[in-house]
């Protein structure tokens, strides 16, 4: 499936591009898998073989089948590939950022499906990749906010509420061991969902006082 990447230039080219199924099934295989040889998400063998019908392969050692979806920001998501290419392609070709209503508006969407791609889209943009974190993953968490006995009355009294982490921002880590590092603030601790669209399926973490993994 090793074909050279066209890049639509306009944001028509790329929504009628990517409406083609299989045009955007191969874009984003030769996006995951440059060098042509597509590998198992499970197990990691290259002896696969593609399954038409399906638009998915089927690994001949472990005998799993997965999608190009499958371990990536996408995978959870019941959309199509015709929907997240283009706004993927939105989301790099404008220098001023864009707001989810655009998305909705020019791929007919709805607000909040266009915010919930956005935020995938910017997750992916920052680790550098649309794959999720896999094998041993180490996950932390820590509190970041203002030393109390520094700040001034208006503060002390509209930001401390408590001792601890009361009134701190939470940020999660997760290190992959061997491999990438990803930070981010996140509004509840308390919730498993956090991991879940970060980490791929099966993988192991190690926890370190993360309340919401326990």
């Amino acid at each position: 499936m090793k074909t050279q990447l066209e890049f639509p230039v306009t944001l028509k080219d790329a929504i009628q591009y990517f409406a083609h199924d299989d045009l955007a099934l191969q874009f984003m295989a030769n996006v995951r898998w440059p060098d042509g040889k597509v590998k198992c998400t499970k197990c990691g063998s290259a002896n696969v073989h593609f399954l038409a019908n399906q638009k998915r392969w089927k690994c001949r050692d472990c005998r799993t089948q997965f999608s190009v979806k499958v371990g990536t920001v996408f995978e959870e998501s019941p959309l199509g590939l015709d929907k997240w290419l283009p706004a993927f392609w939105m989301a790099v070709n404008s220098k001023n950022g864009i707001s989810s209503c655009e998305v909705a508006r020019a791929l007919g969407v709805t607000q909040k499906t266009a915010w919930f791609m956005l935020h995938r889209i910017r997750l992916a943009l920052r680790q550098g990749t649309t794959e999720k974190l896999t094998g041993e993953v180490e996950v932390d968490e820590t509190y970041v906010g203002g030393i109390a006995h520094k700040m001034n009355q208006k503060q002390y009294r509209r930001r401390v509420r408590g001792s601890g982490p009361v009134g701190k921002a939470v940020v999660m880590g997760l290190l992959e061991r061997k491999g990438r590092v990803i930070a981010q603030a996140i509004a509840n601790p308390k919730v498993t969902w956090q991991l879940q669209k970060l980490l791929q399926s099966p993988s192991s973490f190690s926890l370190r006082q993360f309340p919401s993994a326990t």
